[in-house]
């Protein structure tokens, strides 16, 4: 499946869900930040990437209650959650609150299952989206 590539390392590749729609929100979002906000989350996703993990809490962490993780920068929140070698971002949003919104937990286990459906789509070649059958 093409999934969109934030960074591939020695650890992980870092990618962005894809959507049902053939959408992906999480880059969508990073396309909408300011180039010194790119760069700070392109750091973000090389050292995990190569590192396998970021042990700043204030930069990755794991979300409470989920077996989501969040990539943060400042107000900037972007969830993911790894599945074999990979950890794929979901969407991102600004968080100006102390808790993670539930709202936002729904978006992405949504998303986890839209990324996943079209990954089985695309095995069996029926998905649609990248400009595929």
């Amino acid at each position: 499946m093409e999934r969109p590539i934030a960074y591939e390392g020695a650890q992980l590749t870092v990618v962005y869900a894809v959507a049902l729609n053939g959408s992906s929100p999480g880059l969508q979002y990073y396309e909408e930040q300011t180039p010194k906000n790119q760069a700070r989350l392109n750091k973000l996703f090389q050292w995990l990437g190569d590192h396998g993990w970021i042990k700043n809490d204030q930069k990755f962490k794991p979300i409470e209650g989920t077996d989501f993780f969040e990539f943060k920068d400042f107000q900037i929140r972007m969830p993911c959650f790894r599945r074999a070698a990979f950890m794929i971002i979901t969407h991102g949003f600004n968080k100006k609150q102390g808790k993670m919104p539930p709202q936002e937990i729904e978006r992405a286990k949504r998303l986890r299952e839209e990324d996943a459906e079209c990954e089985k789509r695309e095995r069996k070649g029926k998905c649609t989206q990248f400009g595929r059958r």
